[in-house]
């Protein structure tokens, strides 16, 4: 089995397997939330037999094993950017399941089943596959990732939705609209489809502080560092005060710095507001006590409204 080795904060090497970056210096709080993902996501999906068939493919996919691993080594040990390996992949998911359960309890219409390519069980696969495999494109670049996403899927889901599918034109539609949602996970081009909307929010809601910690630690200090480094939780709940706006799902961000109102306009926020899921999610950050008493407090909290964050 290859290994690969990740730069350490403390300055040595750490070395192991190519699963073993699920593990491999990062912070306690940060793997603590990859586990109550993983239980997070079979909870959602324990009803949904098709969806978590594909989870525990993907989970052990040597290629998708292989391609986490090695987009985390690029990001983080290259570029000194958060975490985006399989920890990402994993609790973006969480998000997107907890996303999923929300909107469809509020009868919230998917492009899968509007277009009669499957039913609800099937709009929550193309959603978990195309969130797990959205940034392996990662392990060659960077740039352009997205599309090296896309084609580094391609035989991934070929062979996995075999297993679940067997009919070729069916399984043909769920690769489609799994590849649409990693291409456009970055809005660049935004989301069509309801599922890739809820990748692209999905994706911007994980920019909680143990992400951020350990490219701080090796000495990225700027203001997305110090901005993600503010973010305490992020939780997804569904909404019954925000009638007036229409929408039904609001996620909601705790900061211990009002530095964090950076990382929620420009990673979620800025999603959100170009896909068809500004109709039904609503965002709020709010400020919490730090630990240090000479954090000065420049807001309470704010809230989407109009497509802009006020103060509330």
């Amino acid at each position: 089995m290859p290994r690969i080795k990740l730069p350490s904060p403390r300055g040595h090497i750490t070395a192991g397997p190519s699963h073993s970056l699920l593990n491999a210096d990062l912070p306690d709080d940060y793997t603590s939330l990859s586990h109550a993902a993983d239980q997070r996501i079979r909870d959602l999906t324990e009803h949904l037999p098709r969806v978590l068939k594909m989870y525990e493919l993907l989970q052990s996919d040597p290629r998708a094993l292989a391609h986490w691993t090695l987009a985390n080594y690029l990001t983080v040990g290259k570029l000194n950017y958060n975490d985006h390996g399989p920890i990402h992949a994993r609790v973006t998911c969480a998000y997107a399941m907890e996303l999923m359960t929300l909107l469809a309890k509020a009868n919230v219409p998917f492009d899968v089943v509007e277009s009669e390519a499957g039913d609800l069980e099937d709009a929550f696969l193309v959603v978990l596959a195309g969130i797990l495999l959205h940034d392996i494109g990662n392990a060659l670049h960077r740039y352009n990732h997205e599309a090296m996403s896309v084609n580094m899927a391609r035989p991934i889901l070929s062979d996995l939705l075999a297993q679940i599918y067997n009919d070729v034109e069916q399984r043909t539609l769920m690769e489609d609209f799994i590849l649409s949602s990693i291409e456009c996970h970055d809005i660049n081009p935004p989301p069509l489809y309801m599922e890739a909307a809820v990748v692209a929010v999905a994706d911007g809601c994980d920019m909680t502080k143990g992400r951020a910690r350990m490219p701080f630690d090796l000495g990225k200090i700027d203001i997305h560092a110090v901005s993600a480094l503010s973010i305490e939780d992020v939780r997804i709940e569904a909404c019954e005060e925000c009638e007036d706006s229409g929408a039904s799902v609001q996620i909601l961000v705790m900061m211990s710095n009002s530095a964090g109102i950076f990382q929620v306009e420009e990673t979620l926020v800025k999603k959100l507001l170009v896909t068809p899921l500004k109709r039904y999610v609503t965002v709020k950050a709010m400020a919490i006590e730090p630990n240090s008493p000479y954090d000065r407090r420049i807001l309470q909290s704010v809230s989407l409204r109009n497509g802009r964050l006020t103060p509330t």
